[in-house]
């Protein structure tokens, strides 16, 4: 049995995460794209077999891309406050680092399911992650998409105006990089 490691990095592809706002007066508030720009994840194989999956991605390396809606435009001193009360809310102060370690990859159809853990703010959940792999010319292509609960690891979603704008509590993050042959 011959094992091989895959390890990626932000220059293989991106991580980004979606923000959603809720409240009475969500349609003055901007959804958000932000790019988590330093993050590196390593593939063990067995036999070329993806089994196991180890990712960790830097909190403070979080840049805010882009926010839709709104009354108006979102300003770069607009992205730079979201981008100060993400981390603020995140605690990246204390918690660094979001990682996310798999117990067991299983094929499917598109590709593999990885069931594992992810730890966010300091508390653990486990986390099931559907990754599709598509064959190019030029090598791999793997995606995943899910949907996380900032509650479920102890985040309090920012809010403003007396809670009747939040940044909505699901956030989905999604996940693409690139492996050449």
């Amino acid at each position: 049995m011959e094992e091989s490691v895959w390890e990626f990095s932000e220059s293989d592809g991106s991580v980004v995460v979606h923000t959603g706002v809720t409240g009475p007066a969500a349609r003055t508030g901007h959804r958000l794209t932000i790019a988590m720009r330093a993050w590196t994840a390593v593939v063990t194989l067995k036999d070329l077999v993806p089994n196991r999956i180890a990712a960790t991605i830097s909190v403070d390396s979080m840049q805010v891309e882009a926010g839709e809606g709104g009354l108006i435009p979102m300003t770069g001193a607009e992205k730079s406050l979201a981008r100060m009360n993400a981390l603020k809310s995140m605690r990246a102060d204390k918690y660094p680092e979001i990682s996310y370690e798999s117990e067991a990859l299983t094929a499917t159809a598109h590709g593999y399911r990885a069931d594992g853990t992810l730890t966010i703010h300091g508390r653990t959940r486990p986390l099931s992650l559907d990754f599709e792999v598509v064959e190019t010319a030029a090598g791999r292509q793997i995606s995943t998409d899910a949907t996380i609960t900032q509650s479920d690891f102890g985040i309090k979603p920012y809010s403003l105006m007396m809670g009747t704008l939040k940044v909505a509590d699901d956030v989905r993050v999604v996940v693409d990089v690139a492996r050449a042959r």
